[in-house]
């Protein structure tokens, strides 16, 4: 099976009319409703709306890491419905870097072990001196060249947040997606961290999915789309 997103004219996500529901108390709870989206390769969305409107839940989605309960999701061509789980855990990793609003770096390893796991684990056929080498060229690119031997525990939040954007850049995958990546920092930290993750973003032509319930941010994406009670919609235009 082919994993790679990358094809001519395809667009990187091609969701169509997709539901996800969960039963709760033996009901269903409908999270999304007949959710379409499309965007190209290297763009920059951003979706805001309040909290529990299905923001978080289109994202696992997207990721495949939950399965919608009707309509299509497409991620470079690829029907995720339609993937197992071995080969969608290895599209992910080909495929997919992930931000989180909490860091979720592993406390014993060093900035760039946390880093070079990542692309060990996506690339085993790189030895382990080009994935060490690009791990550092990356921790560099987001500006943390001096702190590569510094543990979790070392670094400020602002600085962990870098590591864990480096962590899901460094296999340069042509989907970034973004869960209120600024959401633990102050405003200030935030802005550096954004500023990073849309200047390596657009230099390595990755398109990217952006949760924010700061307008100001939104604002910065090609696109903003707003979620409400389970259903996207266009929202003014960015630019």
């Amino acid at each position: 099976m082919d994993l790679s997103p990358v094809k001519n004219g395809v667009p990187i996500i091609n969701a169509v009319d997709v539901t996800y529901s969960l039963e709760v108390a033996g009901e269903p709870l409908h999270i999304l409703k007949g959710v379409s989206l499309r965007v190209d390769p290297a763009e920059v969305v951003a979706i805001v709306g309040p909290s529990g409107s299905g923001k978080t839940s289109l994202l696992m989605l997207l990721a495949g890491l939950e399965r919608a309960t009707s309509g299509r999701v497409m991620v470079g061509g690829q029907d995720l419905s339609q993937i197992g789980e071995d080969d969608l855990a290895r599209f992910r990793r080909k495929s997919l870097g992930i931000v989180f609003q909490s860091f979720h770096l592993i406390p014993s390893l060093t900035a760039l072990d946390n880093v070079a796991l990542a692309l060990e684990i996506a690339s085993p056929e790189l030895s382990m001196k080009e994935v060490r080498a690009a791990a550092a060229a990356t921790l560099a690119a987001v500006g943390l060249g001096q702190r590569l031997d510094h543990r979790p525990t070392a670094l400020s939040g602002g600085e962990q947040q870098r590591v864990g954007l480096a962590r899901a850049m460094v296999t340069n995958p042509p989907l970034l997606l973004a869960d209120e990546p600024t959401g633990n920092l102050d405003q200030e930290t935030g802005a550096l961290v954004m500023d990073l993750m849309f200047d390596l973003a657009r230099k390595r032509g990755t398109a990217v999915v952006m949760i924010t319930h700061d307008p100001g941010l939104a604002k910065r994406a090609d696109r903003a789309l707003t979620m409400m009670q389970g259903e996207l919609t266009e929202a003014a235009a960015a630019h």
